[in-house]
């Protein structure tokens, strides 16, 4: 049986790592062991992408000086680098950021920047959105750290925007559970399968991305 180590396709690491989890019956042990695993991992994949790396830690250098010095200011900044960096071996077969994958760091780095509170600031998450999944599909740049970062750039975003600026409790609760139930339950049937189940398909990401021009709309009139 190959190791992790010798694996290039970040599902099938995946897919290992999950089921020895899920054989020792996700006992502490095995949970830390499995922590420790893919860190390593990941660490080691970062080690062999350095031009993306160099790319990632730029990109948020430049971040980190733009951040707010309120809340969530550079913290947030730091926590997406770090996500980021232990995610680089989603690449796969690249070594290197595409623009869509900027776009998509920038957008889920919206609350860490002066003015990402504005009003038009939901809108101009919605305008990078649209923009890095054009530019990913059109210029064959779509892969699996792409994918993963578009989602929980979304999640990140919307969950703070929504809880800082909507009044509304029944919007509150239905905008936060669009974005975070899908983490959640990809993760939980994951634990349970011992195997990364596939992304959901477009048509029912479309609640989420209906509550998203809503909130930022209701944001933009709001007096």
């Amino acid at each position: 049986m190959e190791s992790v180590a010798d694996l290039a396709d970040s599902r099938a690491v995946t897919d290992v790592l999950l089921g020895d989890l899920r054989a020792a019956h996700l006992t502490p042990a095995a949970v830390v062991r499995f922590l420790g695993r893919a860190a390593r991992r990941s660490l080691r994949q970062a080690a062999r992408r350095p031009r993306a790396l160099v790319e990632l830690t730029a990109l948020h250098g430049v971040l980190y000086a733009l951040a707010d010095g309120r809340r969530p200011g550079r913290r947030w900044v730091t926590t997406s680098w770090t996500l980021a960096a232990l995610h680089l071996g989603m690449l796969e077969h690249r070594n290197r950021l595409t623009t869509a994958d900027a776009l998509t760091l920038l957008r889920g780095n919206l609350p860490a920047l002066p003015g990402g509170a504005g009003r038009a600031s939901g809108l101009l998450a919605i305008g990078l959105d649209l923009a890095d999944g054009h530019l990913a599909r059109n210029q064959g740049a779509v892969s699996p750290f792409g994918e993963y970062a578009d989602t929980f750039a979304d999640a990140a975003y919307w969950t703070w925007f929504t809880l800082r600026h909507e009044p509304s409790r029944t919007v509150r609760a239905a905008a936060v559970a669009a974005w975070t139930l899908p983490i959640v339950a990809v993760t939980g049937l994951a634990l349970h399968r011992g195997t990364m189940p596939e992304r959901p398909r477009p048509v029912l990401l479309r609640p989420a991305a209906t509550l998203q021009a809503v909130v930022a709309l209701r944001h933009l009139t709001r007096r």
